[in-house]
């Protein structure tokens, strides 16, 4: 499954690239807006008939102790993503706090289910290749919008091919592998729609364009991941 999101979305970008119909906001970086367009009115009615219910779904059943140690765990799996990122980036410090909150939380926090880390005082943070990319200077690219995916320009989409290289458990080979590597990312998929649903909810109700509202906010938040939460005048996306 993880494969698939990160070799799907490089396919498609070439498939946009090829076939969509220009003439988009250029100060917006959408060439390809027409048909963004088209994918983002595919991906919410996906969202509403089957994420958003099955969110709901999962919200209500599981008790939110539960969810938050499920989310916990989720979360420190992808610690050796997070620190090969940090390293990569000249992050030594950021590199030294990831790795004490993936052992401390593997041992204490029992395999990951609680989070001992942040109790002890060390922060929580998240990178990806994406966030590299853009740290050595690379340019995001195109603003694009793929099916089961949202946002997702070639630079983030690149990324994530990377990571995928970078994540220990896709080497490992154990029984029915596969069905575990496919649920650990549907299960994150829904533990982040079901906690975000109600900010989501409220974008979309405040919104007058709710495409050129959530293309802004991607590009606001990724920029502010970029910069490890600091605000860069200098390189604010154009919108």
């Amino acid at each position: 499954m993880r494969r698939l999101r990160g070799i799907f979305p490089v396919i498609l970008g070439v498939w946009v690239a090829g076939c969509a119909t220009t003439g988009g906001d250029p100060g917006a970086n959408d060439p390809y807006e027409q048909t963004n367009r088209q994918v983002f009115a595919f991906d919410e009615k996906v969202d509403k008939s089957v994420l958003l219910p099955t969110a709901a779904f999962y919200s209500m059943v599981v008790p939110a102790p539960v969810r938050d140690s499920v989310h916990n765990f989720l979360d420190n799996l992808n610690k050796p993503v997070v620190f090969a990122n940090d390293i990569l980036q000249g992050e030594t410090k950021r590199g030294a706090q990831t790795v004490g909150r993936f052992v401390i939380n593997s041992t204490a926090g029992i395999g990951g289910l609680l989070d001992v880390a942040s109790k002890a005082g060390i922060p929580n943070h998240s990178e990806d290749f994406g966030q590299t990319l853009a740290v050595w200077g690379v340019p995001e690219g195109p603003y694009m919008v793929l099916p089961f995916l949202g946002p997702d320009p070639p630079r983030d989409s690149a990324g994530q091919v990377v990571d995928f290289a970078f994540d220990p458990t896709t080497y490992l080979r154990y029984k029915q592998h596969i069905w575990w590597s496919a649920g650990r990312e549907v299960i994150s998929v829904i533990d982040l729609r079901a906690r975000n649903a109600a900010i989501v909810q409220g974008i979309e109700r405040g919104s007058v364009d709710y495409y050129a509202s959530v293309r802004s906010l991607y590009r606001q938040h990724r920029q502010s991941e970029i910069n490890n939460g600091k605000e860069d005048t200098k390189n604010l996306p154009n919108f």
